[in-house]
């Protein structure tokens, strides 16, 4: 995969963010996509031999639409400046999520702003057995790789509806987002082994998806 050729690629889109551009260009967006799907694809087989709930998907399936939502955001670039790719995401449950882009490289995974049916059922799995959870986000291997969940910025100043405010697990219940995240700089990606530094970070992740996905499918 020339990960160098995606960032200029990525780079060169941004300057000239228009359809007018694209549509000059398609081939080389279309170049720059195959590699990626061939990429994403080897990854998905090495990751389905690690989990045996593992959810396969192609990489065309996998990686996002690059063209943004004008319709829900009107104000935005046509394009984005990014790659996105959801791996191992069978309905209604979070997905190992890898970002590449000019301003950020991160992969991530879990539940980012859920709909409420799904909130509901991880404030329940807490309420029932939140000292497992707790377990699995103290690890060694999980503070090592994410440092804790990611900063939830739309949690709740209460308690939810139905827990009360001296709830053992009152600061996690309060949480809209559950979800962990580990950056990569872009020398990162470029290296040999960046396949292989996902692959470790999809590992160290697993335990808090499985109790996440357990939480919203049981």
């Amino acid at each position: 995969m020339n990960f160098e050729r995606l960032f200029d690629f990525l780079e060169t889109l941004n300057k000239n963010n228009s359809k007018e551009w694209m549509d000059e260009n398609r081939n080389q967006y279309e170049t720059v996509k195959a590699d990626y799907v061939k990429w994403l694809e080897d990854l998905d087989l090495k990751l389905s031999k690690i989990d045996e709930n593992y959810y396969s998907s192609s990489g065309k399936k996998a990686i996002n639409r690059i063209n943004n939502n004008l319709l829900y955001h009107p104000n935005k670039p046509t394009y984005k400046d990014h790659f996105g790719a959801g791996l191992d995401k069978r309905p209604k449950t979070g997905d190992f999520y890898i970002h590449l882009g000019i301003q950020e490289i991160f992969v991530a995974g879990g539940f980012y702003k859920p709909k409420s049916e799904l909130l509901k059922s991880i404030r329940e799995a807490i309420d029932y057995n939140g000292d497992e959870f707790k377990e699995i986000i103290n690890s060694k291997t999980f503070q090592k790789h994410f440092g804790g969940l990611m900063e939830d910025e739309a949690k709740l100043k209460t308690s939810p509806k139905g827990f009360s405010q001296d709830h053992k697990h009152i600061e996690l219940l309060r949480l809209k987002s559950f979800a962990a995240m580990k950056p990569f700089k872009r020398k990162e990606v470029l290296s040999n082994d960046f396949k292989d530094q996902v692959i470790e970070t999809y590992k160290a992740m697993l335990p808090f998806r499985r109790y996440l996905n357990k939480a919203v499918t049981v």
